[in-house]
C-alpha cells in the first residue's frame, strides 16, 4: 500500500472520537494477523493487512453504514481489482462472518475479534472504551444493545473460524463475554 494512503488512513484511525476503534486497535489487529501467520495459518498476509487498515477507516457510531463506507473508501483509494478485493474483506467484518472459502476474510475477522479473547483486564478496558464511544446512549439502552451484540457472538458454535484463532482465543472470549453479560444483567446463553 502506498505510504500516502497509510498516512491518510492513520489520520482517520487517530480521530478524537475513537476510544477503541483507534490506532491501537489497528495495531492489535495487525499483530493478531501476524500471530495467525506464526501459528501456521496460510493466507495472503499483505492483502489481509490492507483490509485491516481499511476495516474501520470510517467510524461513526451515529451511522449504521460505517463498514460499507470503509469498503467504498478502499475501492476508491486502491482502485479496481485490488480495491474490490479489499472491500470484500472489509464487508465481512460487518458481522464477522467470512465466506467458507475466503481465508483472508476469516483471518481479518478473527484478528478483529481477537480482543474478545484477551486477558480480563484488557477485555475490561476494551468494553469500557466501547461504552465511551457510545456514551450518547442512555445506560439502559446501551446495556440492552451491548447484551444483544455480545449474545450473538456467544450463541455462535464458534466465535473464531480459523483453527489458530479458535485455539488461541475462543475459551477466553467465551469467559469474557459471559462475565460481561452477567455484569450487564442479562441471562447468559447456554
Amino acid at each position: 500500500m502506498h505510504p500516502r494512503i497509510r498516512l491518510e488512513l492513520a489520520k482517520r484511525w487517530s480521530e478524537p472520537h475513537r476510544e477503541h476503534h483507534d490506532i491501537d486497535h489497528l495495531s492489535e489487529v495487525i499483530g493478531a494477523l501476524d500471530t495467525l501467520t506464526v501459528e501456521g495459518l496460510a493466507f495472503d498476509v499483505e492483502l489481509a493487512r490492507a483490509a485491516a487498515w481499511f476495516h474501520d477507516a470510517v467510524y461513526d457510531v451515529h451511522r449504521a453504514d460505517s463498514v460499507e463506507r470503509s469498503a467504498l473508501l478502499a475501492q476508491r483509494w486502491l482502485g479496481p481489482g485490488y480495491g474490490d478485493r479489499v472491500a470484500e474483506i472489509v464487508l465481512a467484518t460487518r458481522d464477522h462472518l467470512a465466506a467458507p472459502d475466503d481465508i483472508e476474510a476469516a483471518a481479518v475477522c478473527d484478528a478483529d475479534l481477537s480482543i474478545l479473547g484477551q486477558d480480563e483486564a484488557r477485555y475490561d478496558r476494551y468494553a469500557a472504551a466501547i461504552r465511551t464511544e457510545n456514551d450518547y446512549l442512555p445506560a439502559a439502552d446501551y446495556r440492552q444493545l451491548r447484551a444483544m451484540v455480545m449474545s450473538r457472538y456467544q450463541n455462535r458454535p464458534r466465535i473464531f473460524v480459523t483453527e489458530p484463532g479458535y485455539r488461541l482465543w475462543e475459551s477466553s472470549a467465551r469467559a469474557n463475554i459471559t462475565r460481561e453479560l452477567t455484569a450487564l444483567g442479562r441471562p447468559v446463553p447456554v
